[in-house]
């Protein structure tokens, strides 16, 4: 493999653009895919991230798919999410949490895990949430949540979770569309986020909410 592809792939992957490797098994010859330029079952490839054999242009061809982690972006460095963080990071994403308030978001409290004290909106616009993005407020306090969700919801995030009770939802909903979105388009929020469990303790409310956005991920129900 030449070190041009190497640093071509490596270039793709820091910029959180999915990828495969593709090898021509007849000839040898190589060449690096981004999912943006793919199609056919290539692109299925790389979105699945399932490496493998594959036909391209009549070609048998071995693509490698390398594509960026999985990732959980969660507004709220709370007890929640204390438990949340590690949970996540076991399960293979990488976690940034996202807390204005100094006081919380300290690595102390969230050891080895990337921490953001910038406003959410303006964190959230800096990360730029992709296809491989999920986003969670765990706040309950409009004033950081809400900026959060606004950037999500125009975003590709394949997973958006609020906590909160259905009426703490219901009131988010109206004001979500007084910033303009449609009833659709809030529909993307998992709200209450988490699956029914009966979750209570913080522990228990991260996993509802880790299982609920694994399942997005990987297209399952999602419904509570």
């Amino acid at each position: 493999m030449k070190l041009s592809l190497i640093d071509q792939l490596s270039d793709l992957i820091a910029d959180r653009k999915p990828a495969a490797l593709v090898t021509d098994l007849a000839s040898g010859t190589q060449q690096v895919v981004a999912l943006a330029d793919a199609t056919g079952d290539l692109a299925t490839a790389i979105a699945a991230d399932k490496s493998g054999e594959l036909t391209i242009d009549g070609r048998r061809c071995f693509a490698l798919v390398r594509n960026p982690p999985a990732r959980i972006i969660i507004i709220g460095a709370v007890h929640i999410t204390q438990a949340l963080a590690p949970m996540a990071t076991l399960t293979g994403y990488e976690v940034v949490i996202v807390d204005p308030r100094g006081a919380f978001a300290t690595a102390e409290r969230f050891p080895g895990t990337i921490l953001s004290q910038d406003w959410p909106d303006e964190a959230l616009t800096a990360l730029k949430p992709d296809s491989r993005t999920a986003v969670v407020t765990l706040t309950h306090d409009p004033k950081l949540d809400d900026p959060a969700l606004v950037v999500a919801l125009r975003s590709d995030a394949f997973y958006i979770g609020a906590l909160g009770s259905k009426k703490t939802h219901a009131t988010r909903v109206e004001r979500l569309l007084g910033h303009g979105f449609t009833d659709a388009e809030i529909a993307r929020i998992h709200g209450p986020a988490g699956l029914d469990i009966g979750a209570k303790s913080p522990a228990e409310i991260g996993l509802s909410v880790l299982a609920q956005l694994t399942a997005a991920r990987h297209n399952r129900p999602t419904a509570r």
